[in-house]
């Protein structure tokens, strides 16, 4: 499901390291999987040019282990967590046990989490606890940027900010050098099934431009309205990393799916 791996045994606990191309991790002999986060998370430059995150917000919850465990063998890259308070957006979602639950199942992808809640700190240590990769946030619902990026750092997590559509590009020039992926919302922010704002492309454009001007390997990601028939244009502009929902999840034959939106983005060139 992530590629090849290699193992070993180490310790008298008997515990086994894994290495795929989607990260480390560590397996007890009793099968529950752990996540070991690396100083940089290489699975954002060794995969593939292009990211398919597939939201499990739009998945089906009574089945959630089957169903991100099916998403993942067709084809998807990484599990992207939509994590919403009821108070930064008007809609109630999941925790980080959820997230635990799914690295307990076995679950081994990255973990994308996007943190819709305010304030921010007090929930970053127990989603990276809990078996996250990435850990994203709005700067309006932090009262210390910088300082939330850095407690995301410490705790062995990716980092990166998300932009609301209106939300000015002015803060990304004070902590570039602690990003590892910048998000964009095309839709507001709180529920899915929303369609692409255009205006977006304008902005990913301007973004893909500060990221290329720094030099730093930072994901430019996009989150709403992502489809088939618009993730080559939205590529086009800059992005590399695509969250999408109900385009896959509403869909029975997710590999379909996801063989699709390949197909449109191997005619872009990087």
């Amino acid at each position: 499901m992530c590629g090849s791996f290699s193992a070993s045994v180490c310790g008298d606990d008997g515990v086994r390291f894994f290495h795929t191309v989607c990260g480390s991790f560590s397996a007890s002999v009793c099968g529950k999987i752990a996540p070991l986060f690396l100083p940089r998370c290489q699975w954002m430059t060794l995969m593939k040019d292009f990211l398919i995150a597939p939201s499990i917000l739009s998945a089906d919850f009574a089945r959630l282990g089957d169903d991100v465990a099916k998403v993942l063998a067709a084809g998807a890259d990484v599990v992207h967590f939509d994590v919403m308070d009821n108070h930064y957006v008007p809609n109630l979602t999941i925790g980080p046990m959820v997230c635990q639950a799914l690295r307990d199942y076995g679950i081994e992808a990255p973990i994308d989490v996007h943190l819709m809640v305010k304030p921010v700190d007090r929930i970053i240590p127990d989603f990276a606890k809990a078996g996250a990769s990435l850990i994203t946030f709005h700067p309006e619902a932090s009262d210390h940027v910088d300082r939330s990026l850095g407690l995301i750092k410490e705790q062995g997590c990716q980092a990166g900010l998300v932009l609301n559509p209106a939300t000015p590009l002015t803060c990304l020039e004070y902590v570039m050098d602690k990003l590892d992926v910048i998000l964009l919302m095309s839709v507001n922010p709180g529920f899915g099934g929303q369609s692409f704002i255009p205006g977006t492309l304008d902005k990913l454009r301007q973004v893909r431009r500060l990221i290329d001007e720094s030099g730093r390997d930072i994901r430019l990601e996009i989150d709403g309205g992502v489809k088939v028939d618009n993730i080559r244009e939205i590529a086009q502009a800059g992005a590399d990393m695509f969250v999408a929902g109900s385009a896959i999840f509403s869909r029975p034959d997710y590999k379909a799916v996801i063989d699709e939106m390949r197909a449109e983005l191997s005619h872009v060139k990087r």
